[in-house]
């Protein structure tokens, strides 16, 4: 079995996500929903170890055999003028190999292409501060970021630094110098390109993932130094995305914690993908903004008050999930039942539109 042939399928059926794994029919994600691909025969042991370590580097290989899991990246030439990207993760199941790709577009889309909240656009304005996407896995984080990256990099002389477990999006040449870091080829460890990364004169940073305590620490210390700085965590909301960066230092370090992210925290913005009217999926998000208000909440302690300070704060910019859900039923981008189905609040969300 060809990879190439399947990746071909995924990319001309605009799919997101490609799936591999032993005795299944190879599958695809079109528009959140899996399809099986039934004119494939199941996959083997052999089919799935002959089509992933044929993309795979000697390190590489090795890499995945000991540690049982691999992120990484590769381009598959579409046709004279399309190539096309796909960050990957081989890992082992039932002692047997598999894979999932997701497609990463060509062309990275605006703010305004992916009808994210105009407010959007001013964190590519900022000069130093912490914004955090989160949300689940398969959300647009990557894609919104990208987005944001972009505009700065069109509109502003700013040095770039990003560091990616694998690289995704591909910046074109425009006003910003952008260097892409990814792991394991241009770097040993998030610690590492962390450890340099003053040394490289950023204007802004991306930090892929925070996965760790010693990422999180880092990454917040590099904000409170006077530069921009963009990460990703996966959370469902802004208020639980403090908690999980507060709740991972020892009871030693909170006090302090609270202390440096309520100084540097610009916004948080957790998105979510919602089918739309037209079959495809749009963003839908929950925007909490670094204001005086929050900023003690957090010193204080008092996290539980942030979902009613998102609420009061709309003059100021923020927006709750179902506020963004309901300008999307207004606009007719979404349906009124789908609305309700996605809500973290649905109570609220009837609420907002009852006016």
């Amino acid at each position: 079995m060809d990879i190439r042939e399947l990746l071909s399928i995924a990319y001309t059926r605009k799919a997101s996500d490609l799936h591999l794994v032993v005795s299944f029919e190879p599958a695809i994600r079109v528009f959140g929903e899996l399809h099986s691909l039934v004119t494939f025969p199941v996959l083997t042991k052999a089919d799935i170890e002959q089509m992933i370590f044929s993309m795979l580097t000697p390190v590489q290989k090795e890499t995945l055999v000991n540690n049982k899991e691999l992120d990484f990246s590769t381009t598959y030439q579409a046709d004279e003028k399309n190539s096309v990207r796909f960050r990957v993760n081989a890992y082992y199941q039932s002692n047997s190999l598999a894979a999932s790709f997701r497609l990463i577009p060509s062309a990275i889309k605006t703010i305004d292409e992916l009808n994210l909240p105009s407010l959007v656009h001013e964190f590519t304005k900022l000069r130093q501060g912490f914004i955090l996407l989160t949300g689940g896995s398969g959300q647009g984080k990557s894609t919104t970021i990208a987005s944001i990256i972009d505009e700065i990099n069109r509109t502003r002389n700013v040095h770039i630094v990003t560091i990616e477990d694998p690289v995704e999006y591909i910046y074109k040449k425009q006003k910003a110098i952008i260097s892409q870091r990814e792991m394991f080829g241009d770097t040993h460890s998030f610690r590492n390109a962390l450890k340099s990364v003053l040394r490289e004169d950023p204007d802004v940073l991306y930090v892929g993932e925070m996965r760790d305590l010693e990422t999180i620490a880092t990454t917040l210390t590099i904000a409170e130094t006077g530069h921009l700085v963009f990460s990703t965590l996966h959370t469902n909301s802004a208020a639980q995305s403090i908690d999980r960066i507060i709740d991972i230092f020892p009871p030693s370090a909170k006090e302090q914690v609270k202390l440096q992210l309520s100084m540097v925290l610009s916004g948080v913005v957790t998105q979510r993908l919602v089918p739309s009217l037209n079959g495809d999926r749009v963003p839908v998000c929950e925007i909490l903004l670094g204001t005086p208000s929050i900023k003690n909440t957090i010193r204080e302690g008092k996290t539980h008050l942030i979902d009613n300070i998102i609420q009061t704060s709309t003059e100021a910019g923020m927006m709750i999930f179902e506020e963004h859900l309901k300008q999307l039923v207004e606009q007719n981008i979404i349906s009124h039942e789908t609305a309700l189905e996605y809500a973290l609040r649905p109570d609220r969300y009837l609420q907002l539109i009852k006016g």
